[in-house]
């Protein structure tokens, strides 16, 4: 029955795909029709009535909306900060939108990115969107990319468009578009966002400073947490990815205020907003200074030393011995009741959901004087059992309990056991042995 049912919701999501292609191209033949009686100058009938709220604001007017409607502005990253960044900028006006992810929707990306729905769970989430922003503005413009960013195709298509807007959640990508923006001239609209907080600043524009003036180098990967990691309450995206849309308005608009040289800093816990002066334009900035030294683009990951997606990235760090799989842990520790299982996950994770009988102690204390006095406690209980006792550790994805592995290791050298992590994690635990566990 779930499949007949994932099955109609296809077909209804093509449907829809398909009347959505079929209103568009009824708009394109009577644009045809009527180009003769419209002048490329001015503001259509609909254009006044839709705009009318903003056309009526002095520092807008008519011309200010026809800036709106012969402008282009990329996104990329059609997530928490680009559903709502491209919301409103189809809302305002803005006559072609260009949307750039590598990745489909998922279940847990509803919550924040509110352009998808349910049915669109498994649909690229670039062609979600672009459905979405159809139904608000039929006559938007919009070119999907679905492909993910790299050194290879940023340039072609970060030069099609006057304004670039940064929704995305890693620092290659970051840098990527920072240097494809400096060598394009294109303005480019920054934003994060993680947890209860958010950022938001503007670089390459009006003489002010690029990212690479801000960071000349890249954080060291493990001081770098995603909204994958880190969490992020739904909202706080929200907040940010206007912001940028209205950045990129006010850019369009010529605005004054706008944040280029500053950071706006939101905290969604004291609900305040904090600006902060930036450096200046540095003369001696690789890309964008006097002398730059960077004339094309590089290889973004190997410069941060970290993926430029959010994706799982598997690290292998143990030997086949020192792992185990999901099926043989469930015979071991469920069905037999052997071993000791340690989830190294944070407290709320291990809230939201554990295997049952499992021992919670986050990956950063592991190796603290209290948490080995606790471990050995348990080992107490159970040792006499077997001979090594085994000693399992688990994660979310199965790289944070392979470090757990190689810490035991040493602060239990003294005890008689055998520590093993699950290969996989949680994830593969979920796929393997428990479809009813969530994956998160």
């Amino acid at each position: 029955m779930d499949k007949i049912s994932n099955l109609e919701k296809q077909i209804a999501y093509l449907q829809e795909v398909l009347r959505c292609k079929e209103e568009e191209l009824r708009a394109l033949q009577a644009n045809e029709q009527h180009a003769s009686f419209c002048s490329p100058d001015k503001l259509s009938k609909d254009d006044v009535e839709r705009f009318s709220r903003q056309i009526i604001i002095p520092a807008i007017g008519c011309k200010g909306q026809m800036a709106l409607k012969t402008s282009s502005i990329l996104i990329v990253g059609v997530g928490g900060l680009g559903c709502p960044a491209a919301q409103y900028l189809a809302g305002s006006g803005v006559g072609h939108i260009g949307l750039v992810d590598y990745d489909e929707v998922e279940c847990s990306n509803l919550h924040r990115q509110l352009l998808h729905t349910e049915d669109s769970i498994g649909v690229p989430k670039v062609t979600s969107a672009s459905i979405a922003l159809k139904k608000l503005n039929s006559s938007l413009r919009i070119s999907e990319y679905h492909t993910q960013l790299n050194s290879s195709n940023a340039l072609n298509i970060v030069q099609k468009y006057d304004i670039v807007i940064d929704a995305t959640d890693n620092v290659a990508t970051r840098y990527l578009l920072n240097d494809a923006c400096v060598l394009s001239g294109k303005p480019l609209v920054s934003g994060s966002a993680l947890r209860l907080e958010g950022q938001l600043t503007v670089y390459n524009y009006n003489k002010g400073p690029c990212y690479r003036c801000i960071f000349p180098k890249p954080p060291p990967p493990e001081t770098v947490t995603n909204c994958g990691d880190g969490g992020v309450l739904g909202a706080v995206p929200g907040v940010v990815g206007v912001l940028e849309a209205l950045e990129a308005i006010k850019i369009v608009l010529g605005c004054s205020g706008i944040l280029s040289g500053q950071l706006l800093l939101f905290s969604a816990e004291s609900s305040a907003f904090r600006n902060v002066r930036l450096r200046t334009r540095n003369a001696s900035c690789d890309v964008c200074g006097e002398n730059p030294k960077i004339s094309h683009l590089i290889d973004y990951e190997q410069f941060c030393g970290a993926k430029a997606t959010d994706k799982d990235s598997s690290i292998c760090l143990l030997r086949e011995e020192q792992r185990i799989n999901a099926p043989a842990l469930f015979d071991s520790f469920v069905s037999k009741c052997e071993g000791l299982l340690i989830d190294v996950r944070s407290p709320e994770e291990f809230e939201m959901c554990a295997v049952p009988r499992s021992l919670n102690i986050p990956l950063k204390n592991i190796d603290e004087p209290d948490s080995v006095s606790q471990i050995i406690t348990a080992l107490q209980d159970k040792q006499a059992e077997q001979n090594p006792f085994p000693v399992y550790v688990v994660c979310r994805r199965g790289n944070d309990s392979q470090k757990a592995v190689l810490m035991l290791e040493k602060v239990l050298k003294d005890q008689n056991v055998a520590v093993r992590d699950l290969t996989g994690g949680l994830h593969a635990w979920a796929r393997k042995v428990d479809s009813d566990f969530p994956i998160y």
